[in-house]
């Protein structure tokens, strides 16, 4: 038990002041309920004596009121900064591993599947807001009632109190028993969760193909399968902390029993005045309650400390180092040097070497799985290399806070992600603090303006999540509006034309050639007409780079730039290999 309030206190960060205050509180809070019993005892000392007056009753009803009162203001502050606490020490972990996220490498999202790192920031984090509380209100609460009672007791008698004390070492060994337990069925409850979480998304997410290829059933069936055995781990992990409970129970009652017995037979061998007698006897009905609420949420002390470990396990990812340069770079000129790189053991990259000039265009052409995309994430760092370098400027990226190397360079995708919001919003995420005239400059310039007005709300037009009441071309043209606004020296588009009609093929090549005027561009190129105007073009293969140079001498020279062009003029991909 000791370990899950360490675990909670290490987990509190910024809210430790608050645990402390409702820990503070609620020992008071033990403190005011324990009057009552004083009121009882004031009454029945002067009834035992003969001695009741309107001053003893005045007297009782003084502490019992100061005990109400004192309880109820104390239960409202001790309850509000523990839900304070539990709510605010997720939201700052929650917060904390958004942060984290940013800096570790792509790779880490492709081998943790989305349902995993989604359970963990829902369910599992909601699982840590919900159990602390408990825990520290219930569990702790409980724990601080009764050994507030127990060191009430001792003031009485000693024999009495080291009974209860006895009794409530008792139940911390059973406690300790159940959480052993709860040990072995929490992890696998949490698990089982994640691959529900993860079966409904992929279903939702893969919508349009499970009604193209009718796979509803299937998919039901995957989803009903996760779903009894979340249900069956829950079922299994309540039937084993029942047994615990039970026993915590009964202990707890037969102390109980023997406080009232041992009071009764203290009094009647002359040990044991009566008025300590009847008070004892009332105590021993009294000093248990809260501890046997305590010990049926348990188990909850074992939810938050997994959920904890759980949580944490993301420190443990390791995070590319940033560096410290926050200046901008000298120039925009972009250098790969003999770099290397492996996706899971796979060579993606094998000693390329190449220079981007500065303020001009060069197009990266390529068979699929050659190594474009990959090649171009390096440089944003998406990914570090594995030896080599990339440098912008003449200094190695790794040396540029992410910041300032980000706050340089504009990305526009093939696949393009647009938010739940309206479309100024989606514009403004290049340049938050953009004013509406700036919007709509940017969107003009990005041949988006007209389409945006003709819808029912123009700007203010909220998209469904990725943009999906919007077609292709319109989606890249936001982003080229988005990358417009903010206004970076560098470039990268990668593939954007790929799966956009001829007719917003023109407009988007519009928007292209607007957003690159005076700007270090790199094209992965999936169109000849993209490409030939490129100051440079590199023909990379097999992660190397096999041809270099200008469309004119490129056509001249025997290789596969040469065989592309031969055998896909105005093709509208390139899905060239080696014959």
């Amino acid at each position: 038990m000791i370990n899950v309030f360490k675990k909670i206190w290490d987990f509190s960060l910024k809210e430790k002041r608050n645990l402390q205050k409702s820990m503070v509180i609620g020992f008071l809070n033990a403190i005011c309920n324990s009057l009552l019993v004083l009121a009882l005892y004031v009454v029945l000392k002067a009834i035992v004596e003969n001695q009741v007056s309107t001053r003893t009753a005045w007297t009782a009803f003084a502490i019992m009121v100061l005990s109400i009162i004192g309880k109820i203001i104390t239960q409202y502050f001790s309850q509000l900064q523990r839900t304070h606490a539990g709510y605010f020490m997720v939201a700052d972990k929650r917060i904390s591993i958004g942060e984290k996220l940013k800096r570790v490498p792509m790779g880490y999202f492709n081998q943790n599947s989305l349902g995993q790192i989604t359970a963990i920031e829902t369910t599992i984090l909601n699982d840590v807001e919900t159990a602390v509380p408990v825990v520290l209100v219930t569990t702790l609460g409980g724990f601080l009632n009764s050994l507030v009672f127990a060191l009430f007791i001792l003031l009485f008698d000693w024999r009495m109190g080291l009974i209860t004390l006895f009794g409530i070492v008792i139940f911390l060994f059973i406690t300790s028993a159940m959480e052993k337990k709860s040990r072995e069925g929490v992890p696998a409850r949490q698990e089982t969760q994640a691959v529900l979480v993860e079966a409904v998304l992929e279903t939702i997410q893969g919508m349009s193909v499970v009604k193209a290829f009718d796979l509803e059933h299937s998919l039901d069936k995957k989803v009903d399968k996760a779903i009894e055995e979340s249900f069956r781990k829950n079922e299994r992990l309540e039937k084993a902390m029942t047994p615990y409970v039970a026993m915590q129970q009964l202990v707890l009652n037969m102390f109980s029993v023997l406080l009232m017995f041992c009071a009764i037979a203290f009094y009647l061998d002359g040990s044991m005045e009566l008025t300590n007698s009847l008070i004892m006897v009332v105590c021993s009905f009294l000093v248990y309650e809260q501890l046997k609420v305590a010990g049926s949420c348990v188990a909850n002390m074992r939810i938050a400390e997994h959920s904890i470990d759980k949580a944490n396990k993301i420190d443990e990812v390791p995070t590319m180092e940033e560096g410290k340069r926050e200046t901008s770079p000298a120039s925009m000129e972009i250098r790969f040097s003999n770099v290397d790189f492996a996706y899971e053991k796979k060579k993606i990259l094998n000693h390329v070497s190449f220079t981007i000039p500065e303020k001009k265009m060069t197009a990266i052409v390529g068979p699929s799985g050659s190594g474009k995309t990959t090649l171009c994430r390096l440089i944003p760092r998406f990914w570090d290399v594995d030896a080599g370098t990339v440098s912008i400027g003449g200094v190695d990226v790794k040396d540029y806070t992410m910041n300032s190397l980000m706050k340089n360079i504009s990305m526009v995708f093939q696949n393009v992600y647009l938010f739940a919001d309206t479309i100024e919003n989606n514009i403004k995420f290049g340049k938050v603090d953009a004013t509406y005239e700036e919007v709509v400059e940017a969107a003009k310039r990005a041949c988006c303006h007209d389409f945006i007005m003709a819808l029912p709300q123009g700007y203010q037009t909220r998209i469904g999540e990725g943009g999906a009441s919007l077609s292709g071309g319109e989606k890249q043209r936001i982003s080229i509006a988005r990358a417009l606004i903010k206004d970076a020296q560098i470039v990268i588009f990668d593939e954007v034309t790929a799966n956009v009609d001829p007719e917003n093929e023109d407009r988007l090549q519009k928007a292209i050639e607007e957003l690159t005027r005076d700007k270090t561009v790199i094209m992965i190129a999936h169109r000849l007409k993209t490409v030939r105007n490129a100051e440079k073009i590199l023909v990379l293969d097999h992660g190397e780079i096999v041809q270099e140079g200008r469309h004119e001498t490129l056509i001249k020279e025997k290789g596969l730039y040469a065989d592309f062009v031969e055998t896909r003029k105005e093709a509208i991909g390139w899905k060239l290999g080696r014959q």
